[in-house]
């Protein structure tokens, strides 16, 4: 761990102040002032002295390092303008200086000075350097973003961009992979299996691109069956009552052999049987569908259930803890208030036990040296008395006034620590019952989760499957004899063929017709195929989404863990289901930008500096503005300069802490 201690910051000329040291001995520091006396210049100072800018991140060329007048005027021209700090890095002490100043040149001819610009002159330990080694050295120390990150706890939460937060934070707590994520679901098992070689994300997109192609498809079969059917041919003339006599036999021959040979040139009877094998398959899937959706929608209403309840006893969890995090606060400020009580009736008692000792006055006049009369010096003694028993009592009734005010708050204090167990109890009661009910939901969803049933026990099932062997093996059976009967029929045909030109042209139009017949077979059978796949990608769909859900809860779990008070939300709820990614940062659940008030978002900065430092190895001062609005900062390891508010404080007044002792300056 490196840590880095501000020991002295020396402001000269620096945006109002003319010359100021802040001396902090190497402890934690209060400045108090009212508004305008510098206390947000010292952090500036401690930033533009390292990197060049201020506490807002703005270079010098966007804010104003010299004292200004009312009109917005410099008030004094050709000074130089520094800041110098002396660092304690890991107990080595090491001096930054950085001096900007107006460049001024007379040229020839001239009686005045003409103004050229500005310069900046670098030192480090005292030595002259150039900017280029200047950085060197700040970056060898710490590296300017990291910095900012852990010396304002405002820093991360306001100044940097949602995509530069989960950056940091999926830094510190690793990203979750798409194995663990699946691990961790039962319901996501199939899934490896379904997304091959693609991630997540990127077989969502390609189903979710198929599903509007299949849509479109689907509207547009509708229109070509439509059109198919426009297109048979009218073959009412060609009834058979009304053909001559003479060529019914004929025709009806020629009929049965044009069919016959239509059937095994085209493998019209193959078509048939294949035809049948996928009628039996849209059977079988239909039958497994039917045993199986009906428990699937349970199992879903089902984990809907659970994970609503866990979601209930997680909150109550949370409030739970967060009330005992203010017992302890009242525990530890009740210690601190019967102190000062004690204290205060020590003082009382010592005080109200001292006695007037008495008033030596000169018997001799200063002006003449004569001796003064004994009723004057009796006089001057009575109101010497006087005026001490006044100084006395009003000190004792201060005491009083402070001690009751002290025991007052120690009261309240446990009037409120007591509440917050009554409530924490009624919480912990309703905890425990959701806990219960939960147990019994999972049991619920795990008995669902194994009552799906197998289709081989449906005996339809089993015998659509036999049917399907039966008509497989007459396929393969017409397969091989289709050559041998090929031969025959057309040599049966060779000796009709004169008696047939003239029926060609409507046997054409049957042949037509039942080509036509069999395309519109076909965009049906398309259609229902189409539907079957939408529905099976709709299944992939949600468990993809089902995945994204799953992988929330790990995340926020995982990056969570890290922080002491300090929580995350890294992604919100669509509209369409989906999800957005965000990082928005919530204590007890409220957004920090939100209605947190000031005195949590502080805190919270500090949990996350804390964590921030731990990862990284560094520690460095933490500059804490408005500080008047937290009356308990949690712990920290680094070094903390608070800036606070102080109406009575017109000039900046300094206090420095090193452990339990207090020096003010």
């Amino acid at each position: 761990m490196k840590k880095i201690v501000l020991e002295r910051l020396t402001l000269r000329n620096f945006k109002g102040f003319r010359d100021f040291t802040l001396s902090t001995n190497g402890g934690h520091v209060d400045a108090f002032g009212d508004n305008g006396t510098g206390k947000t210049t010292l952090f500036d100072g401690f930033i533009w002295l390292l990197f060049g800018k201020d506490s807002a991140n703005r270079s010098e060329q966007k804010f104003e390092i010299k004292e200004l007048d009312s009109s917005g005027k410099v008030l004094r021209h050709k000074l130089e303008h520094e800041v110098e700090a002396d660092l304690l890095v890991n107990d080595r002490r090491r001096t930054f200086r950085r001096v900007y100043a107006e460049k001024w040149t007379k040229k020839r001819g001239s009686v005045t000075d003409s103004f050229e610009g500005h310069a900046t002159d670098y030192y480090v330990d005292g030595v002259p350097v150039k900017l280029s080694e200047y950085q060197a050295e700040v970056d060898s120390l710490i590296k300017e973003d990291l910095f900012r990150l852990l010396t304002s706890p405002s820093y991360f939460n306001e100044q940097l961009k949602k995509e530069e937060r989960r950056k940091v934070l999926l830094e510190i707590c690793g990203d979750v992979t798409d194995a663990e994520v699946i691990h961790s679901n039962p319901s996501l098992s199939r899934l490896p299996a379904i997304l091959g070689e693609r991630d997540v994300e990127a077989h969502k997109k390609t189903v979710a691109a198929r599903c509007k192609m299949i849509n479109k498809e689907i509207e547009e079969l509708p229109v070509r069956i439509s059109e198919a059917q426009r297109n048979l041919p009218n073959v009412a003339h060609l009834d058979e009552e009304l053909l001559q006599e003479d060529i019914d036999s004929i025709r009806s021959r020629i009929k049965e052999k044009e069919e016959e040979l239509f059937r095994i040139k085209n493998g019209g009877e193959t078509a048939v049987k294949e035809k049948r094998i996928r009628q039996i398959d849209g059977e079988l899937l239909a039958i497994q569908n039917r045993l199986q959706s009906a428990v699937l929608d349970n199992v879903t209403f089902k984990r809907n259930e659970v994970n609503q309840l866990q979601k209930e006893y997680d909150a109550i969890r949370r409030q739970i803890d967060g009330k005992k995090y203010h017992i302890q606060q009242n525990e530890q400020s009740i210690e601190l208030k019967s102190r000062e009580a004690d204290r205060l009736r020590t003082e009382w008692t010592e005080v109200n036990s001292q006695s007037f000792e008495g008033h030596q006055h000169d018997a001799n006049c200063s002006a003449c040296g004569q001796a003064l009369p004994a009723e004057q010096i009796q006089e001057a003694y009575a109101k010497a008395e006087a005026a001490y028993n006044r100084s006395k009592a009003e000190r004792l009734e201060q005491i009083n006034i402070r001690g009751k005010a002290a025991k007052e708050e120690i009261r309240r204090l446990q009037d409120e620590n007591d509440r917050f167990n009554q409530e924490i109890e009624q919480l912990s009661d309703k905890a425990s019952e959701l806990k219960t009910t939960l147990t019994v939901a999972e049991a619920e969803l795990e008995e669902l989760r194994s009552g799906i049933q197998d289709p081989n026990a449906d005996p339809d099932y089993r015998k659509l499957l036999i049917e399907k062997e039966e008509v497989q093996q007459e396929i393969n059976r017409l397969r091989d004899s289709a050559n041998g009967e090929l031969s025959r029929v057309q040599q049966e045909l060779s000796t009709l063929q004169i008696d047939l030109r003239t029926l060609e042209e409507d046997k054409a139009k049957f042949a037509q017709v039942r080509k036509i017949e069999l395309r519109i077979a076909e965009l049906e059978k398309q259609e229902r195929t189409l539907a079957a796949e939408y529905e099976r990608l709709q299944e992939e769909i949600f468990l993809t989404e089902e995945f994204t859900r799953s992988r929330v809860a790990l995340l926020d779990t995982k990056i969570n863990s890290k922080f002491k008070y300090a929580r995350f939300r890294l992604f919100v709820d669509q509209i369409n289901g989906g999800y957005k990614d965000v990082c928005d940062t919530l204590y007890n659940g409220v957004p920090y930008d939100g209605g947190l008030n000031n005195a949590a978002r502080i805190n919270v900065g500090l949990d996350i500096i804390n964590t921030l430092s731990e990862h990284y190895g560094f520690s460095a001062p933490i500059f804490i503005d408005n500080a008047e609005a937290v009356t308990q900062l949690i712990e920290t390891d680094a070094q903390v300069i608070r800036l606070v508010v102080s109406e009575k404080d017109k000039k900046l007044r300094i206090e420095t802490k090193n452990d339990n002792m207090q020096e003010a300056i």
